[in-house]
């Protein structure tokens, strides 16, 4: 390989170092390489569904039981917390309906 092949390798490194990233190799099936792809662009993005995405792998891995309350602090995170919204529907008899 050439000194300008490496030095670009070399920079293009550096800028992922920069930006949080590291560049590294895994075995798996020649099937899963797809899956693993993925698995890793979904990884590399900022934001709740990453977040989520990781906690739910390093669970998966652990082998350990999920904790509880999960539904309770989501609904707890909701924007809607504290909208004081009417959600009373008027009740209404159905039409008759012939068979």
């Amino acid at each position: 390989m050439g000194s300008s092949q490496r030095r670009a390798i070399q920079n293009y490194r550096s800028r992922l170092g920069a930006r949080g990233l590291a560049r590294f190799e895994v075995l798996g099936l020649d099937a899963d390489r797809d899956l693993i792809r993925a698995l890793a662009r979904r990884l590399t993005e900022e934001g709740p569904e990453a977040t989520q995405l990781r906690a739910t792998v390093r669970q998966s891995l652990a082998g350990e039981p999920p904790k509880k309350g999960g539904i309770l602090a989501a609904l707890r995170r909701s924007p809607l917390v504290g909208a004081d919204l009417d959600l009373a529907r008027p009740r209404e008899p159905g039409r008759d309906v012939d068979l």
